[in-house]
């Protein structure tokens, strides 16, 4: 039975959308065979491209009221089929956010979710075949727009077609949770609507998404819109016969289906742990599609859709997803772009694979030469020769063509004559955690650069104003800190000491944005952000297993924060030797906080904590590491480690903001969430601060007003 709504029972909704850009719905008639019609819907906000069309609750009340139309004249006999598509190179962005974040109570979020179902939910009603032409970009609602259609063609060269939803800590609420499945089949759909949106959001192309059968054709972009009526009008005649092989079976559904969602539930469990509530509640729904019809899977969508937009996770979630889109692109304290110096060379100083990730990133993303340095000539030639081999795997892998991988190359040379750095107006070093050492290092190669080239330090928790203490001119030294793996982490520190200048660091922050990377600007303080957050968990974590509370005690205490890993998985990652090191630093610095952990130093002669299989699968924690922390007569619970640790960070970063290490506590957040993987879900550390309260315990007040949290 179909939604039974009007859309005045929507005004509430429409009440609060005063201000949203409306994407409208625009009809004409083309001509087909037979002397036939087809009603072609465009969607359209009559912005450029740069604004998306998206789908907010005007929007989708004003095509509900196109659709009734339309419907009306296929009872009449004027229409033969109806298509829906978008402006050029975009179908629809999906739902409008800062509308969908706006919603007041959860009976109002119900209210959206139903919305969306009554409107698109018309396009299998009309009486005639529907079809949705996806022209371009395609998230969220604007895939279920299709979805919900009877037939789809798709655009070969279409940028990003995805439901990214779980990512954002809601579910496709507008039909997406029951129609893929039952479209594509449950392994494929749960590729799209689970795994995708957690491996960093990644996307479909046209060819991917028709490969899976969410489309029924695929036509080429130069006359995609004229292909894909000629095939509307051979479906609407009967000449073309659609078949769709990855439609599920009988087989499927008794079978593989409940098989694919425990494999899916448990990948979940070791990857990220049950605290994220989105991606579990769209498993209930795909798991519910096998053997539900379709508005009963609809009607569940609304509930859950209804209780995750109404909760902390969704409301956390905005706030990243705002943190990542705006404030990543406005970065606080940057300074005139315009007074940036053009960077036509670059220099690395080492070989080793850090030093080779930076060339890598800089020869691609700039397109200058780079010249890698270092003790001597085998080292520089293993180092040149790993860059050109990484280059020859993007060519094999299809991702650059046979000019750029060897234009690339030769753009990348090797010297251990430092004088070659004399024309580079970038320097960056890539060497050992040593502070003697890369003080030495920009002293010498400052004797052959000019005075406007910037010096560049990835150091993860030395003082940059330390390193450049012996430069004649430490004005133009920044420190410049990436994440491993360079390629794949989107921020970069960029450490701004008390002598660093305007020119130097607006030529840091321009060179990021090449880069393709999210630049957070940080005072020249020990661990930076990042570190110094992670030191704060890691020196917690250590103190408590050197007073005797058991490894898996530690671990379960953490779960809570939704972090994609344990402290001493993250350890074992980052190494136990770097986090030793780390963790001494910020012990140096600010003694009274952060403790000294001498088993620390001898887990990391050790050289691991846990025993794993063959295949690197944690099996417990090993005896030699239990043997050395041995000895502590103090145990906590795991409540009162977590709220130890909760309120130590409250505690950390609120200092921090005093400091005025970063500009404002979105700051710090967004360094989490881009350069240690806190989720969006949890919004970054201060808005799950606020909503445990430990803001108000340490300092009696909270980082964010109103705190961030869901309604009741």
């Amino acid at each position: 039975m179909a939604y039974e709504f009007n859309a005045a029972d929507f005004a509430e909704l429409a009440s609060f959308s005063g201000d949203e850009v409306v994407t409208h719905s625009f009809v004409r008639d083309i001509p087909i065979s037979d002397g036939k019609t087809l009603a072609l819907i465009t969607l359209d906000n009559g912005r450029d491209h740069t604004r998306p069309n998206t789908l907010g609750p005007v929007t989708m009340l004003e095509l509900a009221g196109v659709l009734d139309h339309q419907k009306a004249r296929a009872a009449r006999g004027e229409i033969a089929g109806v298509a829906i598509t978008g402006k050029p190179f975009i179908l629809a962005a999906g739902a409008d956010l800062s509308k969908v974040s706006d919603i007041p109570s959860r009976a109002a979020a119900k209210q959206m979710a139903q919305l969306g179902h009554w409107t698109l939910g018309k396009l299998s009603e009309l009486g005639v075949p529907s079809f949705c032409f996806i022209n371009g970009l395609a998230l969220g609602g604007g895939v279920e727009i299709p979805l919900n259609a009877d037939y789809r063609t798709i655009d070969r060269s279409i940028p990003a077609l995805a439901l990214p939803e779980v990512f954002l800590g809601i579910i496709p609420g507008w039909g997406g949770a029951w129609l893929l499945p039952n479209l594509i089949g449950i392994e494929n759909a749960l590729k799209v609507v689970v795994e995708n949106p957690l491996k960093n959001n990644r996307t479909l192309k046209g060819q991917e998404a028709f490969d899976l059968g969410i489309a029924d054709a695929i036509f080429n972009p130069a006359s995609f819109l004229e292909d894909s009526i000629t095939w509307a009008d051979g479906v609407i005649a009967g000449t073309i016969k659609v078949k769709r092989p990855n439609e599920p079976g009988k087989i499927e559904r008794a079978v593989k289906w409940d098989v694919a969602i425990g494999i899916a539930e448990k990948m979940l469990k070791s990857r990220i742990g049950e605290v994220a509530k989105s991606p579990y509640r769209a498993l209930e729904l795909l798991k519910a599609a096998k053997n539900t019809d379709k508005h009963t899977g609809f009607r569940a969508e609304d509930e859950a859709l209804a209780d995750l937009i109404s909760g902390d996770q969704f409301r956390a979630s905005i706030y990243a997803f705002n943190l990542v889109q705006k404030r990543a692109k406005r970065p606080a304290g940057a300074p005139d772009k315009a007074i940036a110096r053009k960077v036509t060379k670059v220099g690395i100083v080492g070989a080793g694979l850090m030093a080779s990730q930076f060339a890598l990133l800089f020869v691609r993303r700039l397109q200058v030469p780079v010249v890698i340095t270092d003790l001597d000539q085998g080292r520089v030639d293993k180092g040149v020769a790993g860059i050109r081999s990484e280059i020859d795997a993007l060519l094999g892998k299809g991702r650059i063509s046979p000019d750029e991988s060897n234009r690339l190359k030769a753009l990348v040379t090797g010297t251990t004559d430092k004088a070659d750095f004399a024309d580079c107006d970038w320097v960056i070093e890539a060497i050992f955690e040593e502070l003697a050492a890369k003080q030495d290092v920009f002293a010498e190669i400052e004797q052959y650069v000019s005075p406007e080239a910037v010096l560049a330090t990835n150091t993860s928790s030395l003082s940059v104003e330390q390193i450049g203490s012996k430069l004649a001119h430490p004005e133009r030294l920044v420190g410049f800190h990436f994440f491993n793996p360079v390629a794949v982490m989107p921020l970069i520190e960029v450490v701004n000491t008390p002598s660093t200048d305007e020119a130097t660091l607006s030529t840091a922050m321009v060179t990021a944005a090449k880069l393709r990377k999210n630049a957070v600007i940080t005072r020249d303080t020990p661990g930076f952000v990042v570190n110094r957050i992670l030191a704060k968990v890691l020196g917690e974590a250590m103190h408590a297993v050197d007073t005797g509370t058991p490894f898996e005690v530690v671990e379960q205490s953490t779960k809570p924060f939704g972090l994609p890993m344990t402290p001493f998985e993250l350890l074992e990652l980052v190494g136990l030797k770097v986090g030793a090191h780390v963790l001494d630093t910020h012990h140096s610095a600010f003694p009274e906080r952060f403790f000294d952990s001498q088993n620390l130093h001898k887990l990391a002669d050790l050289g691991h904590i846990f025993e794993r299989d063959s295949k690197g699968k944690i099996k417990g924690v090993d005896k030699k590491a239990l043997a050395i922390v041995k000895g502590g007569t103090t145990p906590m619970t795991a409540e009162q480690l977590q709220t130890r640790i909760e309120d130590g960070l409250a505690d950390e970063i609120h200092r921090m903001l005093e400091d005025k290490v970063v500009a404002a506590a979105e700051d710090i957040d967004l360094c989490l969430i881009l350069g240690a993987g806190y989720p969006f879900q949890m919004g970054g550390a201060t808005p799950y601060l606020d909503r445990v309260g430990a803001s108000q315990r340490v300092f009696g007040g909270t980082f964010h007003t109103p705190p961030i949290r869901g309604v009741e």
